[in-house]
Order: structure tokens, then C-alpha cells, then sequence
């Protein structure tokens, strides 16, 4: 079919098509793009990944071994086996968060040059001038904020010095009539606001076939043709021009890469809820950033926005296919960015992660509720890679992104599990649930829960835990993050604090929530795809708190209740207390900290304190936009 022929689109608003091939991959034997340059990865690579992957299961093997001591009185029975295997599982995620950001934080110090930007994309090779079309697809998205920030992103551009040729596409698939016209008035807007000099294109599929995939594709068989590169933003995506031509340079300096990804990073977030995330993604993201980077090297993955693609690398190697589900059914694959990233370094493309690249933003949900949606949403594509791990030709680090992505929501009923063992162990031997409810003696000999060894074990686990925020936090220096941008030393210190007792509060919750989504994906229910609710607070009535919650209320009450007869411990009391007290603490996710001035400044990090241009420029931006849309006839620059 002809391109254009599948669009509602006028030929004005596009340019001339130029098709670019862009096949289907078969799972089922390896495929090996010729034009792919033959690279390996670079020579200290095997090294920091031993230095990652090794601490990390000794220390794993150290933990089970002080369990299995700890329940080896009387011998191991078949249920302290599995409640040590599920140690095990859970464990060793932890340990490698723990070494990720050892490592990186390690390279930071030990690196004395300090550049800001790229590591090692900076070879000395010259930057040949690339095209590059920024690809923004849109779904019922908010049309001020697409464009405001597209306009933003395009005038920073500008400002830059580069030999690059830029050009922007909004790709809807918007299915909302009305929102559709509003994406056609700011996009008639935009164009009139910048003026000579921008390219700014928008189409609308007639069917939004595969959605984000599909939308995609179609681009690049239609008019990727004329580009050397795309970078594939998100509706809510926000780059300076200094971030996007550095990811176009290191890409134009590396023929061999196949995807870049930056390290996004949040804004824009006023609910207590979105702050908390903002902040720990601020403070304690770039250590496990840097150390992923070092492990992975040129085996990275790709999130699905905020990267440069080779338009050429892509089309030969990255055409995902349908996989089959148990049922029998063809599925689209929804997490695509894993796959296209696997299938990328498959072909003989490298896929690297530079996150000393500054300027590169996403926005947040606002509420808990708003996010266990999206969650939902990603657990399901998560684990459904489970399915492709067998794939013909991945190589090793791009199999382990497969399954460290599913284990990321595995590992919630595996603690939830632990949980409930916890519980039933109550007090020891002779004060817990079993005893309490039956006459028969129990058929476990339980371990006893109180003693000095036992709760060394228990510290040790929660040291992890806590270990990379903390690490994290007394090197923000490393990072370039000034005191004075994080509101100063005692600032800084109640924000981290507040994080980490706002996150133990909602640990436990998420815990059954992405329990819950494990279960409903396992049962074969489909998640749908509703724009994310960002920015302020967000009032859900009392009703749907109690109806999305009740199953964590139910259980901190039952394990309140057990405390207070005696048979379950106290040293679960926190995870009790929060349990119960999900409504109250789904409610408060919302509360709109910027409206105070007393509170505005709490778990600030420098996008709120002292945010940077592209930044204030998109929020100048989105003003216009709200104006053109709420009056049409405000379309000139101003």
C-alpha cells in the first residue's frame, strides 16, 4: 500500500515520500546485517562485568548460607528449602543494584578528567553532518504540552553550533476526534510561531495498526529513506538542543552504533508522589546509570524514547514480528524497545548507553494510582519476554536485559511470598499461625525469629537495600550536582531522608500492586493504553481507593490483627502499618507540594530548584500553545 494512502493527513504537512525497506525478523534463526561494522566489545568490558556479576553472587551465596544455618536446626525440610530459594531469588537483584552502583560510582571517583558528556564517543574522529528527523508519536496526548515542548526542543536546536540537519514529525495516532483537531491547530501554530528555517511535519493514521509499533514502522517505510538517523522521543520527552546534537555527534562518530540511548531524566513533577520519584531518579539514578554503562558497553538496552537511532540499522535489522501467546493467538510484542535493542546487537550493531549526556527529560505520573496503571501496562510487555529469551542469536547481555525486565515485577509476589512465610513463623515455635489455629503440631520445626543472629541477617538485608541511595547521596558532587541546586546541605538531607521513609511507606503497596500484575497477566488479561496523568494532584473519590486498594487493607489488617494476639512479629509492623493504610497513603501521593511555599522546596532536585533553560523555555512554550488552542485566533509568535 502506498504510505500516504493509510493517512487522513494532507501532502502539505509531509514531505515527499522516500521508502526504506524494513522487513520482518524471524526469531527462529540468527540474522546478521552486512552492512554492520565488526565490533566486539571494548577490551575492559569482560572485566567490569566480572567486577559487577561476581560480588553480587557471592553475596547472594553468603545470605543463603546464613539462612540455611539459621534453619538447618533440626534439618532442612522441603518448606525451608523453598523459603530459601526464594531468598535467593529476591536477593541477588539487590546485590546487583548494590555492585551497579559501586561501580559506578567507583568510575565517577576514580575519574579524574571529569567530561560532562560522552564517554568514550569523544574519540577525536571529526563528526560527518547528519539528518536526523525527530520522531514524536502521539496517542490522545495533551497537544499544549506535545508542542510546547516540541517548539522548545527546535528553538534550542537552533541555538546550537552543528552542521546537522534537523526536522521534527508528530506522528498521531490519535483515535479522539477533537484532540486530533487541537493536534492540527498547534500544529498550524507551530509552524507560524517559528517561522523560515524549521521543518515541522505531522501525520495522522487513519488506523493506528500495532500502535506505537506500528506507527513507527509506517515512518520509516514511508520517509525514513531520507534520513541517516531518527530520535525517538515520547509525548511527555523534553531534550535541550546540547543533549541532541551530542547523541547526533557520538553517533555520527560511530559508524558501528546502531541506537544510542541517553539517560532521561524526570521533571515537571508537583505531587508528593511524582516528587519522590523525581528526586530518587535525580540523586540515585546516575550511580546505577554509570555502572550500567561501564557493564554494559556495547550491549546496552533502549528504553523506547530519548534515543538516536540509525534510520538504516534499524529498517534492515529491528522489524519485530508477531509471537504467539499460550493461547495460540498472534500478539504484538509491547515491550518493543527491549526486543528492537537485542535485535539491533544481533545484526552486528552496537547499542550503547552515554548517560553523562545532560538535558535529556520525561515527566511522571502524578499519583500511585497513575502509576501502577502504567506499570500494569509495562509488567505485562515485561513478561512477555520471558517467551524470547530463547530467540535465535541474542547475545548473552542482551538475553539477561530480557530477563532482568521480567524479573523486575517477578521478584513482588516472590517478597509478598516472604512475607506471608514471615508471618506465619510469628514469634517461633510456639507462637505462631499454624499453633494458633490448629490443635496438630505444626509440620515445620520453626526457626526462632528473635535472636541476635537473626536480626543481624535482617539488617544486612536492609543495608542493601539503602546502600545505593546512600552511596549515591554523599556523591552527588561526582555527579555535577551543586549543594545550592538541591536547596543546600540541610535541605538536601531532609529531602533524603523523607525519600527514603516515603518509599519504605510505599514499598509494601507496590509490592501487591505489581503482584497483582503478575497475576493478571498471567491469567491473560490485556492492559490498555491511556495517556498518563502527570503534573499536579490528581483527587480520585474515596470509592476508587477503596476499590483499587482493598486487597492491601485486608492484609496489613489481618497481619495487625495477628500482633495484636500475639502470633505474628512486631519487626513487620512497618510493612503492616503501610498496608493498612494504603487509601489514606494513595490519597496523600497526590497532594500538590508546589502550592505551599513551605513545602515547595522538599524533595527538590535542580529542575526544580534551578531549572534549566530548555525547561523554563518548554513551559513558556506550553503557555502559548494553551492560549492559541483556548482562542484560535492566536497564532503569531508573540
Amino acid at each position: 500500500m502506498d504510505g500516504l494512502n493509510q493517512f487522513h493527513t494532507r501532502d502539505a504537512a509531509m514531505p515527499p515520500v522516500c521508502p526504506l525497506v524494513h522487513p520482518v525478523q524471524s526469531l527462529d534463526r540468527p540474522y546478521r546485517d552486512l552492512s554492520a561494522p565488526n565490533q566486539g566489545v571494548t577490551g575492559g568490558a569482560p572485566w567490569w562485568r566480572l567486577a559487577t556479576f561476581l560480588p553480587a553472587a557471592l553475596t547472594t551465596l553468603a545470605v543463603v548460607l546464613a539462612f540455611r544455618d539459621w534453619f538447618a536446626v533440626g534439618g532442612l525440610s522441603l518448606f525451608e528449602g523453598a523459603v530459601i530459594a526464594l531468598i535467593t531469588f529476591t536477593f541477588f537483584w539487590i546485590a546487583l543494584s548494590v555492585a551497579t552502583a559501586t561501580l559506578g560510582i567507583a568510575t565517577l571517583l576514580l575519574d579524574n578528567r571529569r567530561k560532562p558528556a560522552l564517554r568514550a564517543a569523544d574519540d577525536g574522529r571529526p563528526v560527518a553532518p547528519l539528518r536526523v528527523a525527530l520522531l514524536v508519536p502521539v496517542y490522545n496526548e495533551s497537544p499544549v504540552d506535545v508542542f510546547g515542548n516540541a517548539a522548545a526542543m527546535l528553538r534550542d536546536i537552533r541555538a546550537q553550533a552543528h552542521g546537522h540537519d534537523f526536522a521534527l514529525f508528530v506522528l498521531s495516532d490519535t483515535r479522539d476526534d477533537a484532540i486530533a483537531r487541537q493536534e492540527e491547530r498547534a500544529f498550524r501554530a507551530l509552524r507560524a510561531r517559528l517561522g523560515e528555517g524549521y521543518r515541522v511535519y505531522y501525520r495522522r493514521r487513519i488506523d493506528n495498526v500495532d500502535r506505537k509499533v506500528g506507527n513507527l514502522s509506517d515512518w520509516v517505510r514511508t520517509w525514513g529513506g531520507a534520513w541517516d538517523a531518527m530520535l525517538v522521543l515520547d509525548a511527555d520527552s523534553l531534550m535541550s538542543g546540547h543533549a541532541i546534537v551530542e547523541l547526533t555527534d557520538a553517533m555520527s562518530r560511530d559508524p558501528g552504533a546502531g541506537l544510542i540511548q541517553s539517560f532521561p531524566m524526570l521533571f515537571g513533577a508537583q505531587s508528593l508522589f511524582g516528587r519522590v520519584q523525581q528526586f530518587a531518579n535525580r540523586i540515585y539514578g546516575f550511580a546505577l546509570a554509570e555502572g550500567l554503562a561501564k557493564w554494559t558497553d556495547r550491549e546496552g538496552n533502549y528504553w523506547g524514547h530519548n534515543a538516536i537511532i540509525r534510520c538504516s540499522a534499524f529498517a534492515s535489522s529491528a522489524g519485530l514480528p508477531k509471537v504467539r501467546s499460550l493461547r495460540g493467538e498472534e500478539r504484538l510484542i509491547l515491550s518493543h524497545d527491549f526486543v528492537e535493542a537485542g535485535l539491533l546487537r544481533r545484526a552486528g550493531w552496537s547499542v550503547r548507553f552515554l548517560p553523562r549526556i545532560p538535558g535529556s527529560y520525561e515527566e511522571v505520573p502524578a499519583t500511585l494510582i497513575d502509576y501502577v496503571l502504567r506499570d500494569r501496562r509495562w509488567c505485562q510487555g515485561n513478561l512477555q519476554h520471558l517467551g524470547l529469551i530463547a530467540s535465535r542469536g541474542f547475545h548473552a547481555v542482551s538475553r539477561f536485559h530480557l530477563i532482568s525486565g521480567a524479573m523486575g515485577y517477578l521478584v513482588s509476589p516472590a517478597w509478598l511470598a516472604l512475607l506471608v512465610i514471615w508471618a506465619m513463623l510469628g514469634n517461633g515455635e510456639d507462637q505462631n499461625v499454624i499453633r494458633y489455629f490448629s490443635d496438630l503440631s505444626p509440620q515445620v520445626n520453626w526457626p526462632e525469629v528473635m535472636t541476635s543472629h537473626n536480626l543481624s541477617i535482617l539488617f544486612f538485608m536492609y543495608a542493601m537495600l539503602l546502600a545505593p541511595k546512600l552511596m549515591s547521596a554523599g556523591a552527588i558532587h561526582r555527579a555535577g550536582i551543586p549543594l545550592r541546586d538541591v536547596g543546600g546541605l540541610g535541605q538536601f538531607v531532609t529531602s533524603v531522608v523523607a525519600e527514603i521513609l516515603l518509599s519504605i511507606a510505599y514499598a509494601p503497596i507496590m509490592m501487591v500492586q505489581q503482584s497483582i500484575a503478575v497475576a493478571r497477566t498471567a491469567l491473560g488479561l490485556r492492559e490498555t493504553w491511556t495517556p498518563q496523568s502527570r503534573g499536579g494532584k490528581v483527587n480520585y473519590p474515596l470509592a476508587t481507593l477503596l476499590k483499587f486498594h482493598w486487597l492491601e487493607t485486608v492484609l496489613g489488617t489481618l497481619l495487625l490483627v495477628g500482633m495484636a494476639l500475639g502470633i505474628v512479629t512486631l519487626w513487620l509492623l512497618p510493612i503492616a502499618l503501610s498496608l493498612a493504610m494504603a487509601v489514606p497513603l494513595s490519597a496523600l501521593s497526590g497532594w500538590n507540594m508546589a502550592r505551599w511555599p513551605w513545602s515547595a522546596r522538599h524533595l527538590g532536585t535542580p529542575e526544580v530548584l534551578n531549572a534549566p533553560r530548555i525547561i523554563r523555555r518548554a513551559l513558556l512554550e506550553r503557555r502559548h500553545f494553551a492560549r492559541v488552542l483556548a482562542a484560535p485566533e492566536v497564532i503569531a509568535a508573540e
